[in-house]
């Protein structure tokens, strides 16, 4: 069970490399970028996750172009851990921390991607998320996230297109601990109740001189399993700033029950230094549902860390936006300009926001 990892000082338990501190099966390790240029043209997602305690590696790329919603997506048995790919998909980290590779090497899927991330400060630690229902722990876990730019090409039936620093900016993070992955378990005393509930928001903003991270998983009552509002700034000499307890005041335009648009974010950071700040995020019309076809849950097929037998399974999946609603569902990112204004006056940035909303249905009865 040795693995190239293993000849390097990381080992934190009596065991090698391969296997984790604890016997979990829903322990994971992940990665998440995403990739766009605030435009309505094109919008990239790529994740890569491990799961020792089920023995299998994942990945997936989500490619929305225009009204298009292409998903590559790869699951292998887990065995060398320091071996980050999954059939055409891969990570190269070339400088830990700043600088990676993202390749998708699939001409036969018609989506080729080969495209270097540069962070553009230092990664910033988020704080640990740990929800316990009925005795057991569902969310334990620690993240860090960065913004960044993206340099490279892509590929996608045919149609190029050259990323380049100056236009392509993204975020991305490195995920690790314990959530609900692989195939379902029996419910259980949890039987109509979701994992996480309440609103999940989630804001990664590049500006000129810093990156502002907002974070929130609240629910209907207004607790909060985990909050975040920092200001990190380019400057290594800088500290990260702290800008209180953020409150929200999103608009939505909804067509009917379960199907919404987001109009507007928007976001008050009444107690920062200096004075309050309002953050106010306009999407483009690339609002992307994550959760399709790329393993987060709804396929009963496809989950993350779920086992696809002992060979290397790859598979693509196209849908509409116009054709295809009914698939449309889940946790939606969509990249978007954003405004923050102050005592300094306004500033203008790009990102994304990230909104999910679950409840229990028995809510919705009747």
């Amino acid at each position: 069970m040795l693995s190239t990892m293993d000849d390097y000082p990381l080992h934190q338990i009596a065991d090698v490399i391969r296997h984790t501190g604890t016997s979990d099966r829903n322990f994971y390790d992940r990665y998440y970028f995403n990739m766009h240029n605030a435009g309505d043209e094109l919008f990239v997602v790529f994740g890569l996750g491990q799961y020792p305690n089920l023995g299998v590696q994942d990945a997936f790329l989500l490619v929305r172009h225009k009204d298009k919603h292409h998903v590559i997506r790869a699951s292998r048995p887990l065995s060398d851990r320091g071996d980050i790919s999954v059939g055409p998909l891969r990570i190269e980290v070339i400088e830990g921390l700043q600088r990676l590779r993202i390749v998708c090497d699939d001409a036969e899927h018609g989506i080729t991607m080969n495209a270097t991330w540069q962070g553009e400060h230092f990664p910033f630690l988020e704080p640990r998320h740990y929800i316990r229902k009925e005795g057991r722990v569902l969310f334990d876990t620690m993240r860090f996230a960065q913004l960044g730019r993206w340099q490279g090409e892509l590929t996608v039936d045919g149609q190029h297109f050259a990323i380049t620093p100056e236009d392509f900016i993204g975020s991305r993070d490195r995920s690790w601990g314990v959530r609900p992955v692989g195939e379902a378990e029996p419910a259980g005393i949890h039987a109509g109740t979701p994992s996480m509930e309440g609103m999940w928001n989630y804001f990664p903003v590049l500006f000129d001189d810093f990156a502002l991270l907002y974070i929130i998983n609240e629910t209907e009552g207004g607790q909060r399993s985990i909050e975040e509002a920092m200001r990190v700034w380019k400057d290594p000499s800088r500290e990260p700033e702290w800008l209180g307890r953020p409150e929200h005041e999103h608009r939505f335009n909804v067509a009917q029950p379960f199907l919404a648009d987001i109009a507007e974010g928007v976001v008050h950071f009444p107690d920062a230094p200096g004075g309050a700040l309002t953050l106010r995020g306009r999407p483009t019309k690339l609002q992307t549902y994550l959760t399709t076809g790329t393993g987060y849950g709804l396929e009963p097929d496809w989950r993350h860390g779920m086992y696809q037998g002992p060979e290397t399974v790859v598979q693509r999946e196209t849908l509409d936006y116009t054709q295809d609603q009914g698939r449309m569902l889940g946790l939606v990112e969509v990249p978007s300009t954003f405004t923050l204004s102050g005592p300094d006056g306004e500033q203008q940035g790009a990102g994304m926001m990230e909104f999910g909303f679950w409840s229990s249905l028995s809510r919705y009865t009747g």
